[in-house]
């Protein structure tokens, strides 16, 4: 057993890499070995320290240069180190795999392939050539992992700068109108970057690097010129260099802030347009690509397979390798690749829906439980300090207790609003029920996997049709909320403007609004008023509505509102800012939906024909071969006077198999092509579960009648 133990040490080595995943006591620790090797090295100065300290700085990355160049050498020598003792164990694996003479071997080959036969001849290498053999293998392969793993580190740096850069881009228009708009209100421009930092997570990653000058200010206390050329010259967006720079530059020479903001605000809007074109354009290329690929594609190979092993050669196996591996994997990767391709462009135009962040609202702490206090915290944050008894104590304690059950409670108190605001729960309870249905239906299921599949591939698809069903039910309830709400948000805040406008208080605008026409918005609105009649602050209400509307444009909306009331009460500008920017959303949306309709329509029609054709294989074309097969033995004949003579030499058919397999290839294409045109229709695949319903109740239908 000895020589397994060189394997378990070099196992060994890659332990602590995959562990240091789990635990930080892991990661601290290699941190510090990997600095007590290679720091010296590393902290030398030299041109590819600088420009590796560029990386790091693109990519975001949050740790020195010092630590992570260490860490890469580290990981370099382990898996050096491993590679090489993996090498010794492929090379003795080729010598045991080649003991085998070559005379048997060039037996079996064609003649062509004789060659192949000398190989063999390794076993008989004297000692010196065999170490020979073994140390380059070992060399080979532990060198090849080194220098990869040195690569691949530094290589992610890039790629996830890459990325950064795309994600920048999408947000950077967002976040212009963000910043133009509060200038508006008469806030103070080094405060403007503070709010925007404080609410990165609903403004995205431009917001976060904007950050990276708010931290210089605040904590460094570098001016805000400096600032910003510096995160000009960090940043991996070009736009954002720019945009970056020319802001420097405007407010270095005390040009008019506002004009520079609203050019670039009117410019940013402008590349948005163009920007849904390439889009569309990018959706209708990947429409195409799927119907030619992926539903024509095997289409056309599953006929030639069934024509050819009904009269030349078997097929079967072949056809189930194309259905139950070639279809989904084909598939899946496709889906993979549309979502990595179109992510950060999405998030440009708005998604129909996405995970709503908490907001940070100028001088209102966002309590962990979701309450709105105003200056509490700080105040029992001094009481505590100077020692005094605080008398809240008590009831701050009862609070923490019902946070921790909060959740709880609100599913005892209206699990139904609870399952319509997060669909994905109902998973919880319809998988369980469509897993029992599958066993009931089931009942005992036979150890030929053939006949295990015909079994359970019913109640598997009636189970996936009410798993499925239940969801998209749900989802499609709360997305037509939703949207109901946010056709409305574009003129709720034009009233709310023009009533500001006119000399009247936000909250007395908030009363008026309430008893105006505003359709699914209304008892929002009207909530928010109770809230601020019953004492609330204004910006805590409307961070409520917010809340329970959980709309990405309501959020972007009461961000701007609540943070330019802290400047001014005359938000009316601001009001009109948030409101052109909800317009030109909702029309970007509506463009994308009434664009990707045609798509839709050209997925739905090649369903169709792969069903029709697969239908007609299954009920005419292998049943009309397998009687001629019947014929051709009775001394009969095919229908319309076709001689049976011509597949007299055949075997009998499986009808039945066919039929399963086509089945199953129907059901697979349903799924996939189902999530597929929710994806490219609608921006997710959570859209799509409402097509495979669709799409798996047409086939279940379709194969009734075979």
């Amino acid at each position: 057993m000895l020589w397994v133990v060189p394997l378990l040490f070099a196992v060994a080595l890659l332990i602590p890499l995959v562990a240091e995943q789990a635990s930080r006591r892991v990661k601290l620790l290699l941190s510090r070995v990997s600095l007590s090797l290679f720091g010296d090295y590393v902290a030398n100065e030299s041109p590819r320290k600088q420009d590796q300290q560029s990386r790091l700085r693109a990519a975001h990355v949050e740790i020195t240069h010092r630590v992570y160049a260490a860490r890469t050498l580290l990981y370099s020598l382990l898996f050096g180190i491993s590679g090489s003792i993996f090498g010794v164990y492929a090379a003795a694996a080729l010598l045991w795999t080649l003991r085998i003479s070559g005379d048997t071997v060039r037996a079996q080959l064609p003649a062509a392939l004789s060659f192949l036969a000398d190989l063999t001849r390794v076993t008989e290498l004297g000692l010196t050539n065999l170490f020979v053999l073994v140390f380059v293998s070992s060399a080979t392969v532990g060198t090849a992992l080194a220098f990869g793993t040195y690569y691949l580190r530094w290589a992610m740096l890039d790629e996830r700068a890459d990325a950064r850069a795309s994600e920048i881009e999408a947000t950077l228009p967002r976040t212009i109108a963000f910043v133009y708009a509060l200038s508006r209100s008469g806030m103070a421009f080094p405060a403007i970057l503070d709010t925007l930092t404080r609410n990165r997570d609903v403004y995205g990653e431009a917001a976060v690097e904007i950050g990276v000058a708010v931290r210089d200010m605040n904590t460094f206390g570098t001016d805000v010129l400096s600032a910003l050329d510096r995160m000009a010259d960090r940043t991996p967006s070009e736009g954002m260099e720019e945009f970056g720079e020319n802001l420097a530059s405007v407010l270095g020479s005390g040009q008019s802030l506002s004009n520079f903001l609203k050019d670039q605000y009117d410019r940013y809007q402008e590349e948005a347009e163009a920007q849904q074109r390439q889009y569309l354009d990018l959706l209708s290329t990947f429409a195409e690509a799927y119907v030619t690929v992926l539903v024509a594609g095997p289409l056309f190979l599953i006929t030639i397979l069934v024509v050819i092993g009904l009269v030349l050669q078997e097929t079967l196996g072949l056809l189930r390798v194309v259905v139950y591996l070639g279809i989904p994997v084909s598939s899946l990767a496709f889906i993979a690749y549309i979502d990595s391709s179109t992510k950060t462009i999405s998030e440009t135009l708005g998604k129909e829906r996405s995970e709503i962040p908490s907001i940070e609202i100028s001088g209102i702490t966002d309590t962990p439980d979701g309450m709105l206090t105003d200056g509490g915290g700080q105040a029992s944050s001094a009481t505590e300090a100077s020692g005094v008894a605080d008398r809240w104590e008590a009831s701050r304690e009862r609070l923490e207790l019902y946070t921790k059950f909060e959740s709880v409670l609100g599913w005892l108190r209206s699990p139904g609003e609870v399952m319509l605001r997060n669909p994905q729960y109902a998973f919880a309870v319809t998988v369980p029920i469509g897993l029992w249905w599958v066993g009931v239906r089931s009942g005992a299921v036979p150890l030929s996997p053939l006949a295990a599949l015909r079994t359970i591939d019913t109640p598997v698809v009636e189970a996936v049709l009410f798993v499925t069903g239940v969801f998209a039910l749900l989802y499609e309830i709360d997305k037509r909320r939703v949207k109901a709400i946010e056709r409305v948000i574009p003129d709720f805040l034009d009233r709310l403007a023009s009533i500001n406008d006119a000399g009247v208080s936000v909250v007395q605008s908030i009363e008026r609004l309430t008893r105006s026409d505003l359709d699914a918005l209304s008892p929002e609105l009207r909530r928010a008023w109770e809230d601020v009649r019953w004492g609330a602050d204004v910006r805590a209400a409307f961070r409520r509505m917010e809340r329970r509307i959980d709309s990405p444009m309501m959020t972007r909306a009461t961000v701007l509102i609540t943070n330019a009331m802290t400047a001014s009460g005359e938000i009316a500008p601001v009001l009109e800012i948030a409101a052109d920017e909800a317009r030109a959303s909702r029309r970007l949306q509506r463009e994308r939906r009434q664009e990707m309709l045609t798509y839709l329509m050209v997925i739905y029609i090649s369903f169709f024909v792969f069903i029709g054709i697969v239908f007609a294989l299954s009920s005419s074309f292998i049943p009309a071969i397998d009687n001629a097969n019947l014929g051709g033995a009775s001394g009969g004949g095919l229908p319309g006077g076709v001689s049976s003579s011509v597949f007299a030499g055949l075997g009998s058919v499986d009808t039945a198999a066919y039929t399963l397999l086509f089945y199953h290839a129907a059901v697979m294409q349903a799924i996939f092509s189902g999530l597929v045109a929710g994806q490219l229709g609608e921006g997710s695949l959570a859209d799509g579960a409402k097509h495979v319903v669709v799409l798996l109740t047409l086939t279940v239908i379709a194969f009734l009648f075979l």
